[in-house]
This record gives structure tokens, C-alpha cells and sequence, in this order.
């Protein structure tokens, strides 16, 4: 009989904030865990000692728009619709929320994806990896997003890859209470293929000819080989690779040979060698 009469006890509970404030950037002077004095039978207190459902209550910043401070006490009539109908709130330690205000801006910025990727034996990336949303809104006091330069996305962590997929992948929460990021989550294109070996031979161009020497090259090309996707195979030609020799090696350096540079190579192809990878050469004044 005992334990079916009315007692009051203390549950810790967290906080969830709603209706936040669209043109104020804030962040709470204390923690976002309370002490509820709550009201229930002694079996509560028996089996759910320290203890309310749900774990979590919500609190509503409307009021924010124009002060700086939340009495969750004005509050306890939605606050008692949340809670188990057996249980009720009489009151909260602390009840009064204090917030620190300071002005509320948006900046777009990047999102950077974050990725550790094996892929079985001659598979790869085989093109850029699209993400979808590019870049997210991040909102909260502007000397705090001026150190932002991009946002990261929680760890893409796949073994063993062999086929394309799309993936949704979560972005960081922040560290700062202050700083809200939409959306939370983007969506990742991973274009996955089997990858082949290809040799073509690229026209060396000569650069920082400053004094517009006469130069011969010999060779005059070079054999470019990598590893290129099955369905980029016949797309990828002479036009997408750029190879290039620097004067700057003999006129300044006195090398006797020039070394090779490629100035442009596709991303998504992987490089194996450059043949020969210096070159002789006769400088005619």
C-alpha cells in the first residue's frame, strides 16, 4: 500500500531546445542537464529511481526573441504533457536559463568529405565523387565563422569496394552549442569501376623559354602510363595529359638534361610511370 502512495523525488533530465531564436545566435550559461522534482508512486521511486520517461524533456526559446533568459517554471504545463501521465513535474533545479546573445549570421561554406576507402585488386574511384548537397549553411556568431573554411563530414569508412553506390553520411556535430549546420546529413556518389593499364604518347611543350632560344628536345614525346577506368578507357586521350620540360633546369640550374612534369593529368587516373622521364636537348643561339 506503501508504495502506491504519491512521493516526491529528483530525476536528472537533458534538455532539448526548440523554436530557437532565427536572428540571434546564443549558447547556454549552464548545462543542458536538470534536476526535476518529480511526483510519482513509490514504485517509481522503487524501479525508476533518478530515472523519467522519455530521458529527455523539450524547452521552448520563443521567449528569447526578447529577453535573454528562460523560466522553465512557465513552462511546466507542456513540460507535464511530455512526461508518463503517472508522473508529474512540480518543479526545476535551476529553473531560470540564462543565454549569451551575440549577433546571428549564415555563411555557406564546403563540406569536406572525410573517407578512409580499400578497394578490391584493380578497383578505384572512377570519376569525382559527388556529394549533394556541396556546401551547407552554418549559422552562429560571426567570430566564430570566420575561422570556418569548410565543414566535415563524419568518417565514410568502406572495405573491399568493387561496385558504385550511394551513400548518405552525417555531417560533424559541432563543438560549439552556438553554431547550427543544415542540413545535418548529405548524400555521397561514389562511382567505383575496374581499372586497366594504358600508354599513350604525349608531345613534350617546353616552358620559361624566356629569351626564345631554339630548343630540340630528344625525345620529343614521352610514353605517359597509368591506370585508367574500363569506362573511361576510350574518353581519355593525348588532350588530357600535358607534359612539359622547364628551361629553367639548363639556364639557371646548368642541368644537362630536362626532367618531365606533367602540368595536367586526369584525377581519377593513376599514374605509373613517364618514359623516359628526362630529356636530352640541343640549345641553338
Amino acid at each position: 500500500m506503501a508504495l502506491k502512495n504519491k512521493y516526491i523525488y529528483s530525476a536528472k533530465t537533458v534538455l532539448v531546445f526548440k523554436n530557437s531564436p532565427t536572428k540571434r545566435a546564443f549558447y547556454p550559461l549552464q548545462s543542458d542537464t536538470v534536476d526535476l522534482q518529480v511526483e510519482g508512486t513509490g514504485w517509481q521511486l522503487l524501479f525508476d529511481r533518478l530515472r523519467i520517461s522519455p530521458p529527455s524533456i523539450n524547452i521552448y526559446l520563443s521567449q528569447l526573441n526578447t529577453k535573454d533568459f528562460i523560466v522553465c517554471s512557465d513552462q511546466l504545463f507542456n513540460i507535464n504533457k511530455q512526461v508518463e501521465s503517472t508522473q508529474k513535474v512540480i518543479s526545476i533545479k535551476p529553473d531560470t536559463l540564462y543565454f549569451d546573445f551575440t549577433k546571428r549570421v549564415v555563411k555557406t561554406v564546403d563540406v569536406k568529405l572525410i573517407q578512409k576507402l580499400s578497394f578490391t585488386k584493380q578497383y578505384g574511384i572512377a570519376s569525382e565523387i559527388l556529394l549533394n548537397p556541396k556546401s551547407v549553411k552554418v549559422a552562429g556568431p560571426i567570430e566564430e565563422l570566420s575561422k570556418i573554411e569548410f565543414w566535415p563530414t563524419d568518417t565514410l569508412k568502406l572495405n573491399n569496394v568493387q561496385s558504385s553506390s550511394t551513400l548518405r553520411i552525417a555531417l560533424q556535430h559541432s563543438i560549439h552549442k552556438n553554431i547550427s549546420i543544415y542540413p545535418s546529413s548529405i548524400e555521397v556518389k561514389l562511382p567505383v569501376d575496374e581499372f586497366t593499364e594504358k600508354t599513350l604518347e604525349i608531345p613534350l611543350k617546353i616552358t620559361n623559354n624566356r629569351n626564345y632560344n631554339s630548343i630540340k628536345l630528344y625525345p620529343k614525346k614521352v610514353k605517359v602510363t597509368f591506370l585508367v577506368a574500363l569506362s573511361n578507357f576510350d574518353q581519355v586521350n593525348e588532350s588530357f595529359i600535358t607534359a612539359t620540360v622547364n628551361t629553367d633546369e639548363w639556364s639557371v640550374l646548368h642541368h644537362n638534361q630536362f626532367t618531365v612534369k606533367l602540368t595536367e593529368f586526369p584525377d581519377y587516373c593513376k599514374l605509373i610511370n613517364i618514359s623516359p622521364s628526362k630529356v636530352d636537348f640541343v640549345v641553338e643561339k
